[in-house]
């Protein structure tokens, strides 16, 4: 790359930053959309439910939709955690193209200097002429001045060429990472428009339904919630669920409290607090204020945190749900979460086995 070239390119990039003040619109690929089953069909050519049967179908329908707009809600964060680094490291690299340029154009104006003063003196280094004296301790004296004059003119030169490389190198690093950040957008806004027709289309679901009929769909949730909580304690090596709280750290205290305290403040996708929460945002927040930042997604906390068996889980320690690792809920003792459920509902207290367990990581691990 000329030096031209490179120079172009930098202020290209220090103009282009502006942009970054701009809302992502993107991030890491949401997860494959499967296909509908086959028993949904469109909200607005289904009658409305009458007996408790047609209702479990829309609410399994209903969860099948939130359950989409999950796994889409952890793509669209983990994109967006993304572009926040890849924004900063472009700052980063245009602070140090600018700083590049300007100790490139001090070390001319050095060798700039050096040449004009060789150009007074006929050509020759300072301390040239005094080789030539027969005096030896001037010829000694100008052997010395000689030598350092070369030496600097080499050091010059192999800190501006030294400068060149690195402004190119920061160039083309740059570049490559706005262009990452440009595709995780794309991704993010994908990932968004999928979130919220998921959404709108549960809602639509749920409003052509007679106030009767949300109220008993209420109850089949919690029935539906309560019959797999009972399966998960049953299955247990041990009936019952074993507290061992007094294993538990300072730090998962801290978290607990934190989790609890946020009881009843309604989930919102993509929320990290203090007034709402998706359920990964809350997990994160719970661990981050007890000192332990942690993985902002539910799948990267299950991708990079700890593992343990789910029977030597503690309070504190995160549950991982369904095949995707779209659902996180801080495990709190006697067989409980506390969790942030899906749009619509609000951070609260839930049985541990209530849905389907992937694994448990611990974010204390030593």
């Amino acid at each position: 790359m000329s030096r031209r070239h490179c120079a172009a390119a930098a202020i290209t990039l220090v103009c282009a930053l502006g942009l970054l003040t701009v809302p992502a619109q993107a991030m890491a690929a949401p997860v494959p959309d499967p296909a509908p089953p086959a028993s949904v069909s469109s909200p607005a050519a289904r009658p409305s439910p009458s007996s408790d049967a047609d209702l479990e179908k829309v609410r399994e329908q209903i969860e099948t939709l939130y359950r989409k707009a999950g796994a889409a809600t952890d793509a669209y964060n983990l994109a967006e955690e993304q572009t926040k680094k890849q924004s900063g490291e472009i700052v980063k690299l245009a602070k140090a193209i600018v700083d590049n340029q300007a100790r490139i154009a001090e070390l001319k104006d050095r060798a700039g200097a050096q040449a004009r003063e060789q150009y007074r003196n006929g050509g020759l280094p300072p301390g040239a002429q005094l080789v030539l004296s027969d005096d030896p301790k001037l010829f000694l004296d100008g052997i010395n001045k000689v030598r350092q004059s070369q030496q600097a003119n080499k050091t010059v030169l192999a800190d501006l060429n030294r400068a060149q490389e690195d402004l190119e190198t920061y160039t083309k690093d740059a570049s490559t990472n706005w262009q990452k950040l440009e595709t995780n957008r794309l991704k993010q806004a994908k990932a968004k428009k999928k979130i919220n027709a998921r959404i709108a289309e549960a809602k639509k679901l749920e409003s052509r339904l007679e106030k009767k009929e949300r109220d008993r769909l209420r109850q089949l949730e919690l029935e539906a919630a309560n019959r797999a909580q009972s399966a998960w304690l049953a299955s247990r090596p041990v009936p019952g669920v074993a507290d061992v709280s007094g294993a538990t750290t300072e730090a998962g205290k801290a978290a607990v409290a934190f989790a609890t305290a946020q009881i009843g403040k309604p989930y919102v996708w993509g929320a990290t607090g203090p007034g709402s929460y998706d359920c990964s945002g809350l997990t994160s927040q719970a661990w981050a204020a007890a000192g332990r930042p942690i993985p902002r997604t539910s799948q990267e906390q299950w991708r990079l945190l700890p593992r343990i068996d789910v029977r030597d889980m503690r309070p504190g320690d995160l549950i991982i749900y369904h095949a995707d690792a779209s659902h996180v809920g801080m495990y709190v003792g006697d067989g409980a979460i506390v969790h942030s459920p899906r749009p619509g509902r609000n951070v609260t207290l839930a049985g541990a086995g209530s849905m389907k367990i992937l694994g448990v990581v611990r974010p204390d691990m030593p």
